[in-house]
Order: structure tokens, then C-alpha cells, then sequence
């Protein structure tokens, strides 16, 4: 099961993958969709339920953050831990993890 596909990476029935990309800093302001960028940190709420985890990445020479929702909190902090692993690669690349042996 790849993570972009797994049926936890939801929220009230939306997927959250890929999060919708916020312009934080950088060359331009742009805005952008999809698998984009290179994954540089990911740190996970500090509110309970910890049901949310904040991405940052890199693209074009700006920084975005992005936000993954879940209904499930543990299996918030597995993607997290899980994803704190593959900082300084593509967001494409992380889409297609296979978690069935993971997670």
C-alpha cells in the first residue's frame, strides 16, 4: 500500500495527500499542488489530539508548508516519525513509499 493510497491518510473522508502547499518565504510567491518539492522537516501538533502534522519542503527556491490531517492520531504520529526519516527528498519519492511494511 503506498502512502499516497493508504486509506489513513484522511480526514473525514478527504485525502491528505498531497497537502496543499503555503507559500512561507522565497524567490517568488507562488502557489502550487501536488507531489512538489523536497521534503526538509516535519514536526507534528503540539495540541491534543495530535491529529496533524506540518511539512515543510523546498521548490524553486522558495519554502512552503504544507498540512496532512488524519482522523486517526496514532497513525498521525507513525506518518510523522515515518517521514521525519526522508527529510531532503522529493515529495514525489515519499508519495510512493510503500507502508505495508512500516506501518
Amino acid at each position: 500500500m503506498l502512502l499516497r493510497d493508504h486509506p489513513l491518510m484522511s480526514y473525514h473522508g478527504v485525502p491528505s495527500w498531497p497537502p496543499v502547499w503555503t507559500w512561507k518565504d522565497g524567490r517568488q510567491k507562488k502557489f502550487h499542488r501536488g507531489e512538489i518539492g523536497i521534503l526538509k522537516a516535519v514536526t507534528i501538533s503540539n495540541i491534543q489530539p495530535a491529529d496533524r502534522c506540518f511539512l515543510y519542503i523546498e521548490h524553486e527556491g522558495s519554502s512552503y508548508i504544507g498540512c496532512l490531517l488524519f482522523d486517526d492520531s496514532t497513525f498521525c504520529g507513525q506518518v510523522a516519525r515515518l517521514l521525519q526519516g526522508y527529510c531532503n527528498r522529493p515529495i514525489a519519492e515519499i508519495g510512493s513509499l510503500d507502508l505495508s511494511a512500516t506501518l
